[in-house]
């Protein structure tokens, strides 16, 4: 069996591990994992992740800022509601295995 990586793997698998790593520091804040996990459940309004998670101003907006910076949510506005959901693969399949692990 054959262990040496190339320099091109080895680059790559550099850079695999700063964005996981960067996903782990963004999911090391509970208010931020909870709110990927109310939004796992589905898109909820800034007023819906208010009441379901007990984060009032300016945490919840603080928080949302950081998942939105790291390109983990998206936002929808309708009138004056907005509206978040998941929009990372990955961040979704990261939060389904610790609901398996943590919360059953």
């Amino acid at each position: 069996m054959n262990l040496s990586i190339t320099k091109a793997e080895l680059k790559k698998m550099q850079a695999s591990a700063e964005d996981a790593c960067r996903l782990m520091k963004v999911l090391s804040n509970r208010d931020r994992m909870m709110l990927l996990c109310e939004m796992a459940k589905g898109e909820k309004c800034v007023g819906d992740l208010e009441a379901a998670l007990d984060l009032h101003q300016p945490t919840l907006s603080q928080q949302l800022t950081v998942l939105r910076k790291e390109k983990l949510v998206s936002t929808r506005r309708e009138g004056k509601q907005i509206y978040y959901s998941i929009t990372s693969k990955v961040a979704l399949s990261v939060i389904a295995l610790l609901y398996h692990h943590y919360c059953k």
